[in-house]
């Protein structure tokens, strides 16, 4: 289902770039599937699209039938990974447009990923009168943005439809046996979902954490999960010609050989959201140390009229791959007979050609001015092509990981502005470190 062109890295990295780290690349593989290594406790996502609960899923795709019937919004309240996986297959299978579009299935709309009182107050404004339900995504609870969020329109609910009502309209998807929102969820007799133990927030978008908002959007997330699946079982076969053990290696070896950023590059607007989750899947798993490449991301066209000179000639700091995938339909160019703006020479050629030409264009550019390329192709935008895409990421960032010899599985440097925050914000227990930044500020 995925084709991946490494010809435009040629001359970027050594001749043997992948031989020279198959045994890197077995030991890899071999972590992540025994579920050992560092991180190995968090490595359950790489099984998840076979063993999945059944059990679950069949209670997520009924909760997201009762949502459609009862509601005409769901408010989703979850930050990083409780957030950026389904909004980007909403996005990407559903459009950016989702909630302007005529649909028999409710608005989503996404909350607790910020603390903006402004985006707050208008998405309140956006819900108006409307029948809403609310699922919350939170391990413990006490995430400060969604806990914040998950108070607000709770008692938004409360109000709107008493306490008894509000309890059927709020999912909480949380841990399976501890923590604040799991204490909440059982007394107060919420619908609950399971945030696995054994999957990271960032792995997490195949489970109910993504699950529950993508199908309540009326996505087939079995034909989601059939898509992981066979990439799971595609790219589980050992060898340099497995795409996902080329493209870690390839990755490698751009930041061995000075590349420290990595774009990640898009002709589809839809697909902007699904680079936000690439961004936090790859910088949380492989940004620490002192090593890993920064990844950034690009939307094409529009990005090359205001980042194609930096790209073209600024510091030859980076490398870029390029996701493309095969057009839904056709829209042929029509002819001007007064060829006004000079374009005559594309009438009656279809619109995905011109892309396409323009794509292969820019790539050969970037390459001739140092940046090296990679090329991901797809088939159409279908829940099986998202699902294989997505896998594919998860697996290569657990390859590359372990090829940079960090533990591709855990955040330790999110703990930071975490305390910071939680310190200026007098949270009890941290006064003395108050004092400390007060100070500083």
């Amino acid at each position: 289902m995925l084709k991946l062109d490494l010809s435009n890295i040629t001359s970027f990295v050594p001749e043997n770039y992948l031989t020279s780290r198959k045994d890197g690349l077995e030991q890899a593989a071999s972590m992540i599937w025994s579920h050992t290594g560092p991180g190995g406790d968090f490595t359950g996502w790489v099984d998840l699209p076979r063993n999945y609960d059944k059990e679950e899923f069949a209670r997520i795709q009924a909760a997201a039938k009762k949502i459609q019937q009862q509601s005409q919004v769901l408010v989703v309240i979850g930050i990083g990974g409780s957030y950026l996986g389904a909004r980007a297959v909403i996005d990407l299978l559903c459009s950016p447009n989702y909630n302007l579009k005529k649909k028999d299935t409710p608005d989503i709309f996404f909350a607790g990923n910020g603390l903006s009182t402004d985006n707050l107050l208008e998405l309140i404004d956006l819900i108006g009168d409307r029948d809403f339900s609310v699922n919350v995504i939170s391990k413990s609870g006490t995430t400060t943005e969604p806990a914040i969020a998950f108070r607000i329109f709770k008692g938004l609910l409360e109000k709107k439809y008493g306490k008894e009502g509000a309890k059927d309209r709020i999912y909480a998807t949380t841990d399976k046996a501890r923590g604040a929102l799991k204490g909440l969820a059982d007394a107060e007799g919420y619908e609950e979902f399971v945030v696995p133990d054994a999957i990271g927030g960032r792995f997490s978008v195949l489970t109910a954490v993504g699950l529950l908002p993508i199908a309540a959007a009326g996505v087939d997330i079995q034909a989601l999960m059939d898509g992981a699946r066979r990439a799971m079982e595609e790219l589980s076969a050992p060898g340099l010609d497995n795409p996902a053990w080329q493209y870690a290696a390839a990755r490698n070896a751009l930041e061995e050989g000075g590349k420290c950023v990595e774009m990640l590059a898009g002709y589809e607007p839809r697909f902007r959201f699904f680079a936000e989750w690439w961004k936090q899947l790859y910088g949380e798993s492989q940004g620490k140390e002192g090593k890993g490449m920064l990844p950034a991301s690009l939307e094409y066209t529009a990005d090359l009229h205001s980042m194609g000179q930096y790209i073209q000639e600024g510091r030859r700091i980076m490398c870029e791959t390029v996701v493309s995938f095969a057009p839904k339909g056709e829209y042929v160019i029509p002819d001007d007979p007064e060829n006004i703006d000079g374009l005559n020479f594309l009438s009656g050629k279809p619109l995905a050609f011109v892309a396409d030409r323009a794509m292969r264009g820019v790539m050969l550019a970037h390459v001739d001015g140092g940046v090296p390329n990679i090329l991901i192709q797809m088939p159409v935008i279908s829940e099986a092509s998202v699902g294989y895409l997505i896998y594919f990421f998860e697996y290569v960032c657990g390859l590359s990981g372990h090829l940079l010899k960090i533990n591709p599985f855990d955040q330790p440097g999110v703990e930071a502005y975490k305390s910071n925050m939680f310190a200026l914000l007098g949270k009890p227990g941290y006064e003395e470190k108050q004092a400390e930044l007060e100070k500083r500020i």
